[in-house]
């Protein structure tokens, strides 16, 4: 018994080792070495002080910032809670919800970009595509005092190209869209 068992009980201990500790350990250094930004996490840092994450939503309510997708990470953009909604289109939650936001945009919710009514798949995403981000420019001006076109050019500048030019959508990171607007209003 013991000669059957002694062979799987080391395999055992030995792939435990290798694809519990050893690989993981071998990608995080690589991850580390290669990408550290965004092995870090991808920290977003102003005066010396980690304020956000490039790849997680924040919660914007105040009528001076651009506002993100909806999220339906539990409260606010809670990533230890990250998941989609699971709503369907008959969803009366579902509707009920995009009713909500809409009456936080003061219009129909048909005028309003798709993405500012519904979250996203992981209930995370800190992007909005530039439609969204131009549709909220007129409301952030007026709050700001600043002009429509300085906030479209701000916009402009932060609008990110798909990547390698064929992969998703153009898009406008909230969050630093934000900081950039409360540097503009600054200066």
């Amino acid at each position: 018994m013991l000669q059957t068992l002694r062979p799987a009980l080391t395999l055992l201990v030995l792939f435990t080792l290798l694809t519990g500790i050893a690989y993981p350990l071998a990608m995080t250094g690589v991850g580390q070495a290669l990408f550290p930004n965004a092995a870090s996490g991808s920290p977003i840092v102003r005066d010396g002080q980690v304020v956000g994450s490039a790849l997680i939503g924040q919660s914007f309510t105040r009528g001076d910032y651009f506002w993100g997708r909806p999220s339906a990470a539990g409260d606010g953009y809670n990533a230890r809670a990250s998941s989609g909604s699971n709503l369907g289109p008959t969803s009366q939650a579902l509707a009920d919800r995009i009713t909500a936001e809409a009456q936080r945009y003061g219009v129909p919710a048909s005028e309003i970009p798709v993405e500012l009514l519904t979250s996203s798949g992981s209930g995370l995403d800190p992007h909005i595509s530039p439609e969204a981000a131009y549709f909220q420019a007129p409301r952030v001006a007026q709050a700001r005092r600043l002009s429509i076109d300085s906030i479209r050019q701000l916009i402009e500048t932060h609008t990110e190209a798909p990547i390698a030019g064929i992969l998703g959508e153009p898009r406008v990171n909230v969050f630093q869209l934000n900081l950039a607007l409360d540097d503009l209003s600054e200066g």
